[in-house]
């Protein structure tokens, strides 16, 4: 149980890969408070999670707003007891309506960097307090191999991704001197309801792409770039963000882990 007796706060932790980092870091022993706009999906995960055997509680939280990622860090401390571990997942891929367009708005670029990058800030931010109080703890931003390199049919989400690798790596040099682990996880290829609409993005902006379904699209992703020839799952960034949760890792800090079947090795 490398996580017992702890407590994280899981972004977006109601579905899809939060959720699944939430399972994972409960089957360790972790209680877990997930944060979401989506209050039945929420309920639904924390009732998951208690069926493990860990406590769990839910936080009806906007990322891009201070006051709430502060009440979310409170509900924390008043439900569950405290927060060793912030995992900062919550995120999008444009604003309403982008994956039928075929070129990124001003709208697009403003909403992505709200919630993807502004978003981690205000959570970490908001816990930051406590955890230099205790000088202990974890947090493990959810980046993206996209933030590796620019890619042609998303560039505000891609910009935004590395410049959450970026703020990882000052935020862990900010936070060494109080025993605080600061890293991301960039999860590869993985088959969920967002990257179906990212499909439709690609069939838009690309012609070679044009007409095929969403799932050839991803499959050709995955078989044109996944040196291991298999898409990633939510349970693997689970994995992930458990072991960098954990004190195995506590040696290491502003690291930005590809999980991705070696589609980058940088």
């Amino acid at each position: 149980m490398q996580l017992k007796d702890k407590i994280g706060i899981v972004t977006g932790g109601a579905v899809g890969i939060g959720r699944a980092i939430g399972l994972k870091i409960a089957s360790q022993g972790a209680a877990v408070l997930v944060a979401d706009l989506n209050p039945q999906a929420a309920e639904a995960a924390a009732s998951d999670i208690a069926a493990l055997g860990v406590r769990s509680a839910v936080a009806i939280t906007d990322v891009t707003s201070r006051e709430d990622t502060d009440r979310m860090v409170q509900a924390a401390f008043d439900q569950l007891g405290g927060v060793d571990i912030l995992v900062n997942n919550a995120g999008v891929a444009g604003s309403p309506g982008w994956n039928t367009r075929s070129e990124s708005t001003e709208e697009d670029w403003r909403f992505t960097y709200r919630v993807n990058v502004l978003g981690a800030v205000n959570c970490t931010e908001s816990v930051k307090p406590a955890m230099q109080k205790a000088r202990a703890g974890k947090i493990i931003n959810v980046a993206s191999i996209s933030g590796r390199e620019g890619r042609p049919a998303l560039p505000h989400y891609s910009a935004s991704k590395a410049a959450v690798i970026n703020y990882t790596q000052n935020t862990a040099h900010n936070l060494a001197r109080f025993n605080i682990n600061v890293n991301a996880v960039c999860p590869g290829l993985l088959w969920t309801a967002m990257w179906e609409q990212v499909a439709g993005r690609y069939g838009a902006a690309d012609p070679k792409f044009e007409d095929v379904p969403p799932r050839e699209i991803f499959n050709r992703m995955v078989r044109d770039n996944i040196l291991l020839g298999r898409p990633q799952t939510p349970e693997d960034i689970g994995e992930a963000v458990t072991f960098l949760a954990s004190e195995d890792a506590r040696n290491i800090t502003g690291q930005a882990l590809n999980v991705d079947g070696g589609f980058f090795m940088r």
